[in-house]
């Protein structure tokens, strides 16, 4: 079970980035950021049918838990520094959106 990144294949989307969760059949994420390391990283969840067939892996991390908890999906890494985050499901202005927040970033 591994925390998949890797590059949007989308050379026009704001999101650089695809975050892979191996929750259910799995969930699929475009990115701001990689981590949240100092403030929230927002993503937009997409269908997996965007995970490209060979994509560009920037980052594969074992993962020690991923547990969906209500609205939000925490996630347990196996490293010793920036292990731990969360995925929170809201909605704004009527529409889904998703913050990534770190112990860090929520404080």
């Amino acid at each position: 079970m591994d925390l998949l990144i890797a590059r949007n294949p989308d050379p026009n989307s704001k999101l650089p980035y695809l975050l892979r969760l191996p929750l259910g059949d799995g969930l699929l994420f475009r990115a701001k950021d990689t981590w949240p390391r100092t403030a929230s990283v927002y993503c937009h969840p997409v269908p997996l049918t965007e995970w490209p067939s060979e994509p560009e892996i920037i980052k594969r991390t074992p993962m020690a838990g991923c547990v969906r908890r209500g609205r939000a999906i925490d996630i347990v890494l196996t490293r010793g520094r920036e292990n731990r985050s969360r995925l929170v499901l809201t909605t704004a202005k009527g529409r889904k959106v998703v913050f990534w927040n770190s112990a860090r970033t929520r404080n």
